[in-house]
This record gives C-alpha cells, structure tokens and sequence, in this order.
C-alpha cells in the first residue's frame, strides 16, 4: 500500500496557512472542497458549513461515514481597550500561556487583516520586574498589542476592527528533513490530510470500498457540537479521525496511529476497537491503543446528538496538543493506512 506521503504532506501545510477558527471556516472549507472535486469526488455543504463527499461502495444499503474536522482554536475580539490595546476571548480551549509571544492576525468584518502580537499586559522585565513573570495568565491580564500606530479605543475603530471580529494565531508551519511537521493546528488538520489521503489512494487506484463512504469536515468541533447533525442516514459505523495526545502516563507517540479505547465521554464502541487494532496488528502497522481524559471528539458530539450507530476514533499522535504541536508524516501515513484497511 504506497500512499502518496508528498502530496499528503503539501496539502496539510496549504491547509495550516489557512485560518480557520471555529465559526470562520469558510476558505479552509473550500479548499477542501477543491481538493476533493480535483480528485472526481462530489461534494455538497451542510446549513451549517460542513463539508460532505461521498464514494459509493460495493454496498449501497450501509454507509460508513469517516470525519475529521477543519475547526481550530483561536480568539475573537472581546474589548477594545482605552490604550489601543485589545483583549480577547478564546475560542477553544486552550491555557493562555501557550499564545504568550504569538504573532496574530485581526480580520475584520470587510476581510481587511491587521498584524498584532500577543502579549501579558505587564510584559518587559525592565518595567515590571518580577510582576512581569509572575503575573497570572489570563483573559484579564493578556492583550494583543497591534501593529499600527494605534493609542486609543476610537484609534482601533478607524481601522475597522470591531468586537466579535476573528484572531488568528500565526500557526508557523515547518516541515524537517527528518519528517517532523510542527504547527499550530495540527488539531486536526493532519486529520483531515488523511482523510484527503485516503480519498486520493481510492480515486487513484480505482477501489471502491465495501461500503459507501462518506467524508464528513466538520467544522464546529472544538466548541462541541461538529458532528451533532447531517449525518448521511444510511451511517451505520462512524469513525472519527483526530489527534491523539502523546504525554506523561499515554501510550500514544508521534510515529503512530492510535485506536482511542475511551476519551472524556466514555467509552467507543468495542466491536469496532477489536476490529482496527486487529486490523493494524495483522497488518503490521505502528499502533498504540489510548484513553484520553481531557479529551472529545466528533464522535462523542454525533453520540450526543442521538444518532445510533457504532462509533470509533483513531489519529496520529500530536505532541502538546493545543500548545506547540508537532507530528510525524509516519504517524498520519499510518492513520491512512489503517482509514484504508478498514473501509476496503
């Protein structure tokens, strides 16, 4: 099984470049949209901005719908401040000293982007001494400090940008000779690659899986409620493709794929676990079987939402997820690998 690991990895990093937080997903969307239809895939959108395809299988009764979710974390403008200053509230969670330092763009409501940087209100050691490390991180205390000659909240106003418009983390993707992507957003944007990954493999070598298939880009996961509706009907097995969280007292690492045995909203349906790690046992690929405590993904949204039908989660493993992430193209090469075992 030889998946085109260049293309893969090309179009996560055009991906990564395209904000898209939760609620401004529209470009990111599209650019799966195009991905997806440059492959012969048709495609059609939810109401609420999902993205589905559909493969039609040798079975045409039972469906299998795969996600992943385009979504990330981010921040909208919260206040104005009275020095030009502005504070934000974070979409996603997230700690805030992981965007301490961060470059940020503003985008506000006519599409015009601002630069700006993320900082602690008592930021220089030289002014602040020790309050400068010591301060508490949190919305109260960090401000986004604007590249523009900008003293005032009416100052702010002129520019256009307003309370509600989208923050941008600058996600600073880089691809190492040794196969290390690092990246903001990572979550789950290399989920979705290998979505794509698994679709181009089919198209290319002319398969067509036991079921139909459909691929489901989520768009509102990281605040809950992605999959919770526009299910195709006919799903009877739901897997969801996310990012496993390597760590202290984890199994999961950077090089795998992992099978997530339970996360925060209990556990995934058993069957369909026995039959991926028995799958990427016989198969010989890198796996590891996790918990997630802190953890949930599309899965437990459609779960949620009443849908009935078998649901799983696997993904490759991201280091510090919601902070600095990083992954290897092996681990989301055998996320498709596996994708690809179980659907053919």
């Amino acid at each position: 099984m030889k998946i085109d690991m260049n293309y893969v990895v090309d179009t996560l990093v055009s991906l990564l470049n395209i904000p898209s937080p939760s609620g401004n997903t529209k470009k990111a969307i599209e650019f799966v949209e195009r991905e997806l239809n440059s492959l012969g895939i048709a495609t059609r959108k939810t109401e609420k901005g999902a993205l589905i395809a559909t493969i039609l299988g040798k079975n045409q009764e039972k469906e299998i719908t795969l996600s992943a979710h385009v979504d990330t974390l981010g921040g909208m403008v919260k206040e104005i401040k009275s020095n030009g200053r502005i504070k934000i509230t974070q979409i996603g969670g997230y700690v805030w000293s992981t965007v301490e330092g961060e470059y940020v763009s503003i985008e506000n409501s006519e599409g015009k982007l601002y630069t700006g940087t993320m900082l602690i209100t008592k930021a220089s050691s030289h002014v602040h001494g020790e309050e400068a490390e010591t301060l508490e991180r949190n919305m109260d205390n960090m401000e986004i400090r604007l590249d523009e000659k900008v003293s005032s909240k009416e100052d702010v106003e002129k520019l256009g940008i307003n309370v509600g418009d989208f923050v941008f983390f600058d996600p600073r993707v880089v691809v190492t000779d040794s196969g290390f992507i690092k990246s903001r957003h990572l979550d789950d944007k290399a989920g979705v690659a290998s979505l794509l990954g698994v679709a181009k493999y089919l198209i290319d070598n002319d398969i067509k899986p036991k079921y139909t298939t459909n691929f489901f880009i989520s768009n509102y996961e990281e605040v809950g409620h992605g999959a919770s509706a526009a299910i195709p009907e006919k799903t009877f097995e739901f897997i969801a493709i996310d990012m496993a969280a390597p760590g202290e007292g984890q199994t999961s690492d950077e090089f795998s794929v992992t099978i997530c045995a339970k996360d925060s909203t209990g556990p995934y349906d058993i069957e369909l676990k026995n039959k991926l790690i028995k799958l990427a046992k016989d198969n010989n690929l890198n796996y590891k079987i996790d918990i997630h405590p802190y953890y949930g993904s599309d899965g437990s949204a459609a779960l949620r939402a009443g849908y009935d039908f078998k649901v799983g989660l696997i993904g490759p493993g991201v280091d510090a997820s919601h902070s600095f992430e990083r992954t290897h193209k092996e681990a989301i090469e055998n996320t498709i690998k596996l994708s690809l075992l179980y659907l053919i």
